[in-house]
């Protein structure tokens, strides 16, 4: 967006100019025209750890391949174009690189398939991964399955989409080249996006590194043409170049592809690196508490009452595409852990080289940043599910960040329909990723666990700051990263791979954060301080008022979850080589330049709002409105929300009520089942045993002991424990988002 801007692109578009490239019908016709193809022979791929585990992924999401439209049909636009819209802003939104559409004409098919009675294609392109430098560790690990890491990646998007389709009524089947029925070169042709050469299908961008997929379906789409052979031999011309049209410029692709494999695209090398978080942890006061006492995880076992309890297994969960994710998301549990192979490989003993290959894996599966800490007592919970004590059995962390994506979020109101989706989507690409590694890791002779949302053993916040990806921000209990700022989830791999930590990072937040108020302003429910930050539970934190952000997540019925802390941050910004150039230069000057940040920040964020930064941008709605009720898709029955600014809000610090729910008010951990009803009026006036972090320093500088209310509340007696069952309420046990 230096040369041009991408404001106003259409999402269904891509990153690519697809729509620039001359089109030819006639090849249509002499493509159907063609002999039905015989399938082609299944050749062994290769074999080793990296690979094995893609193997098994791929397999995991080909379980979730039947055909079982749900019993009704979604009220879906009679309008074929708006259809066509939302299902390439799905694929596009699961980060495809390419999707075209075609009519399914029956010489499509293999010549031993039964045809379906599927009237149309939408056939996915996954562009080819980077390779690992030459003689690097990670090189050795992936050669010969770049190609097969990408077949993968896009048969993901293809069962997601399938999913999403089926979700909404309609018959719905993902296909590749080793579990389809179709003749993908063919329909990649027929949808435009690639022209017959001698030597195969050439796509006018990615020539032949790319893997392909198709969706087959009887859901009526408009569809695109084939391209024109010789107009798509002039597509990288000067336009391509410099971004004409929106699209991701060539020059762009160019500086992320000359980065080195275990960089992220974003120039993380360049931000000051420090000892210790920008914000005071006292870590031997830290309590270790469980996880029943999460907010999200409290309505599971009826503590916020029954209609929280409900909607607890759909709040996030309660549109097609979010629901279709919640799929994926759930088959992966098993495999999250896994025995390991009996001897450790010998390739492994240099902890700077995994490092550094961990990490390029990490960016080749699909993660946007990658950092590695030492893991911390207190961030392992002190008991998971059913009250299960938890051993700290791993020394290292690896941590990702998956971005929520950018664009979406512009056609957003951050607490609208798409909300949950992003996070479904940031969730189950976290847990494909961190789930491929640590079944590499553990054939390597390494214990490694993947830890999602889903199934964590560990709190992710500590390790995303020690991890060196973040500061501490004014949202509460979140991150910021100076890229991507607050739109991202995290997943975390823990292993005992030897490794080497990276160091946490200044980028002077916490002047920018005490200094800009948006978030605050702008949270629907009043979630997030206007005030000072306090010491809470060993931690300096501008502390959320946690209870009334998930009452507020869990029962928004004009959308799913919530986001819109995320929508509005002025540091959720694009600073890529396409980012606009003044967003660069602001970027540049809060990372490189912290001492102008007085001056510059209370600017920075009036100019936020003047722009209009936090809008929503109808250019990049892609989505349709749906709500699942009762397993069907109906139209939502309380509306949308339609937020944008309130530039007006402002909340007296000495007047807000923040609930602080302190360690020694949380539920036992044992408590599985047994509801724990929070006493918000006593939490309030906890406010009053709160430390600032200059008292808290002072007290441990002169061998004070730790306030009492960091004490956890300890485990029932056996004699008090009931055995009652609640994975009905819990959405990654169950079998139903209803």
């Amino acid at each position: 967006m230096i040369f041009f801007s991408n404001k106003s692109r259409p999402y269904h578009l891509g990153p690519y100019p697809l729509e620039r490239i001359a089109r030819d019908p006639r090849i249509l016709v002499s493509e159907i025209s063609l002999p039905r193809c015989t399938r082609p022979p299944t050749i062994a791929g290769p074999s080793g750890t990296f690979p094995d585990a893609i193997t098994k992924y791929q397999q995991i999401f080909h379980s979730l391949r039947d055909d079982n439209p749900v019993a009704s049909k979604a009220p879906v636009p009679d309008d074929l174009s708006r259809r066509m819209v939302d299902i390439k802003g799905s694929a596009y939104f699961l980060n495809a690189s390419q999707v075209g559409i075609c009519e399914m004409e029956e010489s499509c098919w293999f010549d031993d398939a039964t045809p379906l009675n599927h009237g149309h294609a939408i056939v996915i392109v996954v562009e080819v991964g980077r390779i690992p430098e030459e003689g690097s560790l990670a090189r050795s690990w992936v050669d010969g399955s770049i190609a097969k890491t990408a077949e993968f990646r896009a048969y993901e998007i293809a069962i997601s989409v399938a999913n999403h389709i089926q979700n909404m009524g309609f018959s719905a089947v993902a296909h590749d080249k080793h579990h389809g029925d179709v003749d993908l070169e063919r329909l990649t042709v027929m949808s435009g996006l690639g022209t017959r050469s001698r030597t195969g299908i050439l796509n006018p961008y990615l020539e032949k590194r790319y893997a392909v997929c198709a969706v087959t379906t009887e859901y009526a789409l408009a569809t695109d043409l084939p391209l024109a052979p010789r107009a798509a031999k002039k597509a990288k011309g000067i336009a391509w170049q410099l971004g004409i049209g929106g699209a991701t410029s060539g020059l762009e692709r160019w500086r992320q592809n000359n980065r080195p494999t275990h960089m992220s695209k974003f120039a993380m090398e360049t931000v000051d690196r420090v000892d210790r978080p920008t914000t005071l942890i006292i870590d031997d006061e830290v309590p270790r508490i469980p996880k029943r006492a999460s907010f999200f995880e409290r309505p599971v076992h009826g503590d916020l009452g029954k209609k929280t309890q409900t909607e607890r297994t759909r709040f996030s969960f309660k549109h097609p595409l979010a629901a279709a994710m919640v799929k994926q998301i759930m088959a992966m549990v098993p495999h999250q852990d896994g025995p390991v192979a009996a001897a450790e490989s010998a390739s492994c003993d240099d902890a700077e080289e995994n490092t550094r290959a961990l990490k390029s894996l990490s960016y080749l599966l699909g993660a946007e940043l990658t950092g590695v800490c030492e893991i911390p007592k207190y961030a392992w919970y002190s008991h998971v599910d059913k009250g299960k004590p938890v051993e700290c059995h791993h020394q290292y962390a690896v941590v990702m960040l998956i971005d929520q994506e950018y664009e979406t979020m512009e056609g957003a109101s951050g607490d609208d329909f798409i909300s949950g989706a992003q996070s479904m989507r940031a969730y189950m690409r976290g847990a494909l990723i961190a789930g491929v590694m640590a079944e590499h890791l553990r054939a390597l002779g390494y214990s490694a666990r993947a830890q999602t949302n889903a199934d964590s053993e560990v709190l992710q916040l500590p390790l995303i700051l020690l991890a060196g990806l973040g500061e501490l921000s004014r949202i509460g209990e979140l991150v910021l990263n100076p890229f991507v700022g607050p739109r991202f989830k995290s997943v975390v791999l823990t292993t005992d791979l030897p490794l080497v930590a990276d160091k946490p990072i200044d980028f002077g937040l916490q002047e920018f954060c005490s200094n800009c108020y948006k978030c605050a302003r702008e949270c629907p429910c009043d979630a997030i301080s206007w005030g000072d930050k306090v010491m809470f539970n060993g931690y300096e934190i501008w502390k959320l008022d946690a209870e009334r952000c998930a009452r507020y997540r869990l029962t928004n019925q004009r959308g799913l979850a919530c986001g819109r802390c995320m929508k509005t941050c002025p540091l959720n910004k694009v600073v890529t080589w396409d980012g606009p150039i003044a967003t660069q230069i602001a970027s540049w000057l809060g990372i490189n330049a912290r001492w102008l940040k007085p001056f510059l920040v209370p600017i920075a964020v009036r100019l936020d709002d003047l722009l209009g930064h936090g809008i929503r941008n109808p250019a990049k709605k892609w989505w349709l409105d749906l709500e699942i009720v009762d397993g069907v898709c109906v139209e939502p029955r309380k509306g949308v929300n339609k937020r944008d600014l309130d530039l007006k809000r402002h909340i007296d610090p000495a007047t807000q009520k923040i609930a602080y729910y302190n360690a020694n008010v949380m539920p036992p951990p044992n408590s599985h089942g047994i509801p724990v009803i929070p006493n918000r009026k006593e939490a309030i006036a906890a406010a009053a045993l709160l430390e600032t972090p200059a008292e808290a320093l002072a007290r441990v500088q002169a061998g004070g002991p730790k306030p009492a209310h960091y004490i956890p509340t300890p485990p029932l007696a056996d004699a008090e424990i009931s055995s009652r069952d609640t994975d009905q309420f819990n959405p990654y046990k169950s079998s139903s988002q209803d």
